[in-house]
């Protein structure tokens, strides 16, 4: 028996009620919180649990005849949804997993079924979210695969590297750096852009785990992105601000600077909220494997890039408002210098008449 679950994760640009949404969906579609069901509650808090809706599922071609993709989808609070195909084999023997991975390999032909269950979402959330726009075309895919057994007939490279060669010895310890093992039976190898699960039963709690990962990276993406476009605007604001006569630039100076602080605290509220989405305090296998997904899906770059972004739009609010200061006081200057100006005339007028 083998399992693949296909992910592409998305942002919706906003924050979701969670609550509201779950109330509103509550009489015409199923739905019902993400939770872990092999750990103690107090091991992995998580301050809103995403909201699970369940989406019509599909078939699909497979190298094993026409199987069953179903799909659902996970709402986070901070604005992320995250829609699974899984495609369950119950019959195949584990070695199947490879075929089918290759076959699928980088999502090949999933494209329609995603599109397709991301406009089912988009119907089921629009009493909600109203029109509120999706772009399609940025997304995170992750792929995890679980097979009941380890067999030595599987390549697990090849699985995580969606192709078949003869890869280097290198190649190979790189690639299963990361695996992880709490039972003789069960066996966990994290890559970049999959997962191996090898296990008896379903690990619904990795999988998650492993999902919440994904879609941390994704939104530090997404932002990443967010405040590059926000630096150039940034930046054609200054250029236009410094053709202005002075005073006209010192008002549309404050105006930039009103928007830089009003976009980096949203920014930086919502980067806390996705790094605070879960965490794994007293169980250390858990944690392990967390960190070590956060790891290989480079969540530590994009972090440094947004925190290198921040920082420069803090800076940068800095120097105007030294330069909006030192405007401020060479104004004042010309009002002290036209006030002595003046009392000298006035003082001398007199003379003058005289």
């Amino acid at each position: 028996m083998f399992s693949i679950r296909f992910f592409r994760i998305y942002d919706i640009g906003d924050e979701v009620d969670l609550r509201c949404l779950e109330r509103e969906l509550a009489a015409s579609t199923p739905t019902s919180r993400s939770r872990f069901n092999r750990v103690r509650p107090a091991s992995i808090t998580i301050a809103e649990p995403p909201l699970l809706v369940r989406l019509q599922g599909s078939t699909i071609s497979t190298p094993r005849g026409t199987r069953t993709l179903s799909a659902m989808a996970k709402v986070f609070d901070f604005g992320a949804i995250s829609i699974c195909l899984c495609l369950v084999d119950q019959e195949a023997p584990s070695t199947a997993l490879e075929e089918a991975a290759l076959h699928f390999a980088a999502h090949e032909g999933l494209s329609p079924h995603f599109e397709r269950a991301l406009s089912e979402l988009r119907e089921v959330l629009r009493p909600v979210l109203g029109e509120r726009p999706i772009d399609a075309e940025f997304y995170e895919e992750y792929t995890i695969y679980q097979a009941d057994r380890e067999d030595p007939g599987i390549d697990q490279v090849a699985i995580l590297l969606g192709e078949k060669g003869g890869f280097s010895q290198g190649v190979r310890e790189d690639t299963l750096r990361h695996t992880f093992s709490y039972y003789p039976d069960e066996k966990a190898v994290l890559s970049w852009n999959g997962t191996i699960l090898f296990s008896p039963d379903p690990l619904l709690d990795l999988i998650e785990l492993i999902e919440y990962a994904a879609v941390q990276v994704l939104e530090l993406r997404f932002y990443e992105r967010e405040l590059s476009r926000q630096m150039e605007r940034m930046y054609d604001d200054i250029e236009n601000a410094d053709r202005q006569w002075w005073i006209s630039r010192s008002f549309k100076y404050r105006a930039l600077m009103k928007a830089l602080m009003s976009e980096q605290a949203e920014v930086s509220e919502v980067i806390e909220d996705v790094n605070n989405l879960i965490k794994v305090t007293e169980d250390v296998y858990y944690a392990r494997v967390y960190a070590a997904a956060l790891q290989v899906l480079r969540s530590g770059q994009w972090t440094d890039s947004v925190n290198r972004k921040l920082a420069t739009i803090r800076e940068t609010y800095r120097m105007l408002s030294d330069e909006v200061n030192i405007q401020h006081a060479h104004f004042l200057e010309w009002i002290i210098i036209l006030l002595i100006a003046f009392e000298i005339v006035i003082f001398l007028l007199p003379v003058a008449g005289h």
